[in-house]
């Protein structure tokens, strides 16, 4: 049987409730929609920790926080450290990476064996968090209510350079793979930036709404909020700082614009896998590496694991793939597993998650649950999630238990915890986090890899500037047309397709 190719689109910072894909009153994601609409949209999928860089490693690897040290956006990413790239690699794959995907450290690649552009964000230890000094906020490199204050239009910005050129850059690896000789399967990823702040776009996108039109965040009692979000609102400043309802009205503006631009790049990579003639044999993944809370709960951006912010659209289709809703919960865990299912690998070591395959195959599939850690700025102790079924349960040693009934309550407005009718299942929750978890032995490597990470950023900052970052290489002596180049040749095999005459 003929293995499929992958096409995996990913977007950044993309909660699925702001798609038309998952109900969304004004949203317009009408590729998504295609997609989910000849495949399986799964409706419980998570990231299993809600911060760019800990998300991506952890989906990569298939592995949890806590065992490959992806504490935060500069944690070092191990080149010796199994990723699905590998794994597809050894199953004969082509395995080809466009656009974004936070490496931390020397290895820029790990198991891609093409990376045509190079990273938006640094790949040294530069946004390493200090639980030592965890009330301080970060000054230099995290969000702040500017992003809000300078929401709107423009015609370009340092975040459509990027995704312009990953767009381009994937579709024409589309077309080249179309016309070269080698045949094997590809596994292509294709990662954006957008929608992920600043809330700025282009004015085609922006003037697809209407401004009156996009609706406002959910109003919240500020005073009742969880510890977390407090700590989270301080840290961006929405608490001291502060924000106005146009400000808002402008971010959640720029914010659906950017997911319609995504959505469009999505559609022109599909639109070149038709062109290609490659549509019906290639699967195509779409989802994000965490939310945005987009002013709900009177909190921005990611690192909770609440609903906004650690879940993310999942949405499959191409051969094998029925046409169907999968309720029950998963995540970016479960990737590595199902990518390896599609290949016909096996893993070189246990893992966590389990394939997806099944899911979408149209069989039942007996596990409801997931678990998540987050070990990065905004708090000072190691944070903890099960989701089982419709609860979801979040434990951190310095804070309050929490615990929602989803189905019941999707806007987390009534934590449960403390509820004498959920007394037995909380202390059942506490006990697991209690057996899974050594949270005081984590919480030590965290500040351990903190403060040595923090002494070799200063140490390689006092001397000249020696990069990690990605260089692409281009090939120019060997493109177009060049004088050791038969130009009667060089026309007909770069053309497709080809010209029978």
């Amino acid at each position: 049987m003929k293995r499929p190719n992958i096409l995996f689109v990913m977007a950044d910072q993309l909660a699925p409730h702001f798609t038309s894909t998952y109900g969304h009153p004004v949203v317009k994601t009408p590729n998504l929609d295609a997609l989910a609409a000849r495949g399986t949209r799964f409706d419980s999928a998570y990231c299993h920790s809600p911060l760019c860089a800990p998300a991506r490693f952890t989906m990569l690897s298939g592995q949890p926080v806590s065992a490959i040290g992806a504490w935060d956006n500069a944690s070092e990413f191990p080149a010796s450290t199994p990723t699905l790239a590998h794994h597809l690699m050894l199953n004969n794959y082509r395995t080809i990476l466009s656009g974004k995907m936070h490496f931390v450290g020397p290895d820029q690649l790990h198991g891609f064996e093409e990376r045509l552009t190079t990273d938006i964000y640094p790949a040294d230890f530069a946004w390493t968090p200090n639980w030592d000094q965890a009330d301080e906020r970060i000054d230099k490199w995290y969000h702040n209510m500017d992003v809000l204050q300078d929401a709107g239009e423009a015609v370009t910005t340092y975040q459509i350079d990027y995704d312009e050129e990953v767009g381009f850059a994937a579709q024409r690896k589309l077309l080249d793979m179309a016309r070269d000789d080698d045949h094997r399967p590809f596994f292509l990823c294709a990662s954006f930036i957008h929608p992920h702040d600043p809330y700025v776009a282009r004015p085609e996108w922006w003037n697809l709404y209407d401004h009156d039109d996009i609706d406002m965040p959910d109003e919240w009692d500020l005073d009742s909020l969880d510890p977390h979000t407090h700590r989270i609102r301080t840290g961006i400043q929405a608490d001291t700082v502060g924000y106005t309802d146009d400000q808002v009205r402008n971010a959640r503006h720029g914010y659906y614009a950017n997911v319609s631009y995504f959505d469009d790049w999505l559609g022109k990579l599909m639109t070149t896998l038709e062109e290609t003639g490659r549509l019906d044999d290639t699967i195509i993944i779409a989802t994000s590496d965490h939310g945005d809370m987009l002013g709900d709960r009177g909190a921005w951006f990611k690192m909770s694991f609440h609903e906004r912010s650690a879940r993310v659209p999942l949405v499959v289709a191409g051969p094998g793939v029925e046409q169907s809703t999968v309720a029950n919960v998963c995540s970016h865990l479960d990737l590595l597993p199902t990518l390896i299912d599609i290949a016909g690998g096996e893993p070189v070591a246990e893992l966590p998650g389990r394939s997806l395959v099944p899911s979408w195959s149209g069989d039942d599939d007996p596990i409801d649950e997931t678990f998540g850690e987050y070990t990065a700025e905004m708090t000072s102790d190691p944070m903890f999630m099960i989701r089982r079924g419709k609860l979801k349960y979040i434990h951190c040693d310095s804070d309050p238990a929490q615990l929602y009934d989803i189905d019941a309550d999707p806007l987390e407005r009534n934590n449960l915890a403390a509820d004498p009718a959920y007394a037995e299942t909380a202390t059942a929750f506490a006990a697991e986090v209690d057996a899974r978890w050594d949270s005081k032995a984590i919480r030590e490597r965290v500040v351990a890899s903190q403060r040595t990470r923090h002494m070799l950023h200063r140490a390689m900052s006092s001397g000249p500037l020696v990069s990690w970052d990605h260089l692409p290489t281009n090939d120019v002596a060997n493109s177009y047309v060049r004088n050791h180049q038969d130009w009667a040749e060089s026309g007909p095999k770069m053309r497709f397709p080809k010209f029978e005459g």
